[in-house]
């Protein structure tokens, strides 16, 4: 069996966050699922089978499974694109029903995928409060106009948005004591992000309960915030999420919500081949 990998999300052909991709006849055990993604190493490998109508899909960090990773999902999409040619495929998930659209642009395997219908709910304060600390915050460091919130695209998110593009830049947290945080409230990550306008946001993810310290572009919590902004009335229109660059792996998601309160997010970008 042959892992493919490839970086999804790129920005001007670098970047992007890495990807394992296993293309297989049947889904291969649990455990050996989450062997080869603790062996990749990457934040995310796919492992997809041909099924009615499409391909069953899973998804496993090198810590533990996840429901839906978009990032690998892109990737996922340019693989069958380079097997297939472009076009949309159905893939089941765990506990939702998606699509991914490969095509190319400029030569470039990129894929658009539907997320899983969104949701989002308050943050209890103390869940809040121990956020902050996590992350060295305090209230004022909060954005005045847009709450934190639990947010909900086919994984769970903390948001949390931040007044200043100096404090998404100064991002650090105690990775084990992230861990420990993010396992025990089911958190897939904790989304920082800064709004610089209305349609370009940038963002840094926190991934520690999975093993990552922070994720370069995560497909997953960009269909989450969309679909905050759009059920709040904030922002109903596409935006531009710029993630990774901190790192020194600048990565753009293009993100769109559909109309109707809940209903799935577009997340599209390019990929590039690696080694």
């Amino acid at each position: 069996m042959t892992i493919q990998k490839l970086a999804a999300f790129t920005l001007d052909g670098v970047g992007g966050n890495p990807a394992g991709v296993m293309l297989t006849d049947t889904l291969p055990p649990k455990a050996e699922m989450q062997r080869i993604a603790a062996e990749v190493g990457f934040s995310e490998t796919a492992f997809a089978a041909p099924n009615t109508g499409g391909f069953r899909v899973r998804y496993f960090a090198p810590h533990g499974e996840v429901p839906f990773c978009g990032h690998a999902t892109i990737a996922l999409g340019a693989a069958l694109g380079e097997a297939h040619g472009p076009g949309r495929h159905a893939l089941t998930l765990n506990h939702a029903a998606i699509t991914v659209e490969a095509y190319e642009e400029g030569g470039i395997w990129g894929a658009r995928l539907t997320s899983p219908g969104t949701s989002h709910r308050a943050v209890p304060q103390d869940v809040l409060a121990a956020t902050l600390t996590l992350f060295g915050l305090k209230d004022s460091d909060l954005a005045a106009d847009l709450p934190p919130a639990l947010v909900n695209g086919g994984a769970e998110h903390l948001l949390l948005p931040l007044a200043r593009a100096q404090l998404l830049r100064d991002m650090k947290y105690d990775f084990d004591a992230g861990a420990a945080f993010m396992q025990a409230h089911d958190l897939v990550t904790i989304n920082l992000i800064w709004r610089e306008r209305a349609n370009l946001i940038h963002a840094r993810n926190a991934f520690a309960g999975h093993g990552v310290y922070e994720d370069p572009a995560t497909g997953a919590a960009a269909a989450a915030l969309a679909g905050y902004l759009r059920d709040t009335g904030v922002h109903a229109g596409p935006f531009e999420l710029i993630q990774g660059v901190d790192m020194g792996v600048p990565s753009r998601l293009r993100v769109a919500a559909q109309e109707g309160r809940a209903a799935p997010v577009e997340v599209a970008g390019l990929t590039r081949l690696l080694d």
